[in-house]
């Protein structure tokens, strides 16, 4: 996504990225994501920082919020829908510092990692997934 510079990228913009990115998966992990709700917000709320033990929302970048499919049951039925979230002004933040890769790139990077987390994955195999949707 090519950008004027000083002009931010809205939510919606990210949120095609983020979208993007779950569109690269390979087929089998798009299979299995089910009902998954995608947002994307500019900061995670405070009760979901401080849930988390965190106080500067510049740290919190994206979120998966529900069980790993490794880890469900039908005891769970019931339960709020699981959700990936990205927060869009840590992600931009985080963008400007590294400076040297694409904002399409960073964000793929944390929506990879999110589902990562719903297929309960390692950090090896969610480096190996990212790889995959290159």
């Amino acid at each position: 996504m090519t950008r004027i510079f000083g002009t931010p990228i809205t939510l919606a913009e990210m949120e095609a990225l983020g979208r993007a990115a779950l569109a690269r998966l390979p087929a089998a992990f798009r299979a299995q994501m089910g009902d998954v709700v995608f947002q994307v917000q500019d900061f995670a709320d405070s009760e979901t920082l401080q849930s988390l033990g965190m106080e500067n929302p510049f740290q919190l970048t994206g979120l998966y919020e529900g069980h790993a499919l490794t880890e469900r049951s039908i005891e769970m039925s019931g339960t709020l829908p699981t959700r990936i979230r990205l927060f869009r002004r840590p992600i931009l933040d985080e963008w400007a510092e590294r400076g040297n890769e694409t904002l399409e790139h960073l964000v793929a990077h944390v929506v990879i990692h999110e589902v990562g987390h719903h297929f309960g994955l390692s950090d090896a195999d969610m480096h190996a997934l990212e790889d995959m949707t290159e």
